[in-house]
């Protein structure tokens, strides 16, 4: 196959039947199985779609045909086109309904898209799905701590190790490299050998608890990728000796899930997606649970629509910061860049020396090591600052 008709043919897909008869060409095999699929998502008369002479292909709302679909995508598309359609059914035809039915979970193609869904479900559930339920959420989570821990845990012990840094150590606590490098000035040329005039060492970060880590989730609909990652994080987190890690979610109540934290799947299908939003009572709890300000880093996650008390949420933050604790502001936790978010209330963040910023999974470890080191954070050119 040419270029030419390479090109006719994927127009031919893309516009569908009725439309494409000026293409001039016909599908088969595999390409006819990939057009009805799309038409049966994309096809006139299906929820949000189609305008006339698009494809006239349906799914219909029954379980059946849903599933055979869901079974045709996977065959013929990769997994990311996969992902996509899924979230459209979701949209278009109401699969959300049809997801608390456990076949057509065994179906679908997991995703942190798909765990949000179901985790906005979660009250609606019955017993007969929640297993399953919990079984493909725990297969994304599984896929992602595989991709986010080694480097988490990296990164945050790096950054502790060299908060850690003492500068009256023991022989066997000196950072030889460092202390070179810091005291080359005092190089004696005669003698071919550095005086040291200040010693730089290591504490034992690994043998206490170094850092405390509060995690504050709005579990508003619009952040549910968000608290996904979130969760995530946070399990990895709890898993290090030298941190400790509380995990706090809320809409209008505020609810600690620190206990679960051994199992973010647990974490997960504690959070009720969905609801109102009350950031000053949040930040409230958070700021009753710190003892130690200055060893203290608060992440709050949320687009900052706050449903409470404006002033008074500021003026936590304010204080928090005046006591010495590190607190950063994140839009979102997801590969998704910023949502809709408050910009008065961002504005106001980052005019108290909180910038706020859409930060994704894989910035994430840099932020919290920049947070524990208490220099810098590694900021997007489009976050809000002041």
């Amino acid at each position: 196959m040419n270029a030419m008709d390479e090109r006719l043919r994927r127009w031919r897909l893309v516009l569908g039947g009725d439309a494409a008869e000026t293409t001039g060409v016909s599908l088969g095999g595999r390409d006819a199985a990939m057009d009805g699929a799309l038409g049966a998502l994309y096809g006139k008369g299906e929820k949000g779609g189609g305008r006339s002479g698009d494809r006239s292909a349906g799914l219909g709302a029954s379980a059946p045909s849903v599933a055979r679909w869901l079974g045709d995508i996977r065959t013929y598309f990769p997994s990311s086109v996969v992902q996509v359609m899924q979230r459209d059914a979701i949209e278009r035809i109401g699969l959300s309904a049809l997801l608390l039915e456990p076949e057509m979970l065994e179906a679908v193609e997991a995703d942190v898209h798909l765990v949000g869904t179901l985790l906005s479900l979660n009250r609606a559930m019955p017993e007969t799905t929640r297993e399953t339920a919990r079984a493909v959420v725990r297969k994304v989570v599984e896929e992602l701590e595989k991709r986010l821990s080694t480097r988490t845990r990296a990164s945050v012990t790096g950054a502790l190790d060299r908060s850690a840094r003492i500068s009256r150590p023991r022989h066997r606590d000196i950072d030889w490299d460092r202390t070179i490098r810091a005291n080359l000035k005092n190089y004696l040329p005669e003698y071919g050998t550095v005086v040291p005039e200040r010693l730089i060492g290591y504490g034992h970060a690994a043998q206490s608890v170094k850092k405390d880590v509060i995690l504050c989730i709005d579990q508003s609909g619009s952040m549910a990728a968000s608290v996904v990652y979130a969760s995530v994080f946070g399990a990895v987190l709890a898993s290090m000796r030298s941190i400790s890690t509380r995990l706090v979610v809320f809409d209008t109540a505020v609810v600690d899930l620190t206990e679960q934290l051994d199992d973010p799947v647990d974490v997960l299908f504690g959070t009720q997606l969905g609801g109102g939003t009350d950031i000053n009572r949040a930040l409230a709890y958070c700021q009753s649970q710190i003892t130690r300000p200055t060893d203290t880093v608060v992440v709050l996650i949320s687009d900052l629509y706050e449903g409470g008390i404006r002033d008074e949420m500021l003026k936590r933050v304010a204080a928090m910061k005046a006591s010495g604790t590190q607190f950063v502001t994140l839009l979102a936790l997801s590969d998704e860049g910023a949502p809709a978010y408050d910009h008065a209330h961002a504005e106001a963040l980052a005019a108290l020396g909180a910038p706020a910023f859409a930060c994704t999974p894989d910035l994430f470890p840099d932020v919290m090591a920049a947070a524990i080191e208490r220099r810098p954070l590694p900021i997007p050119d489009m976050a809000v600052r002041q």
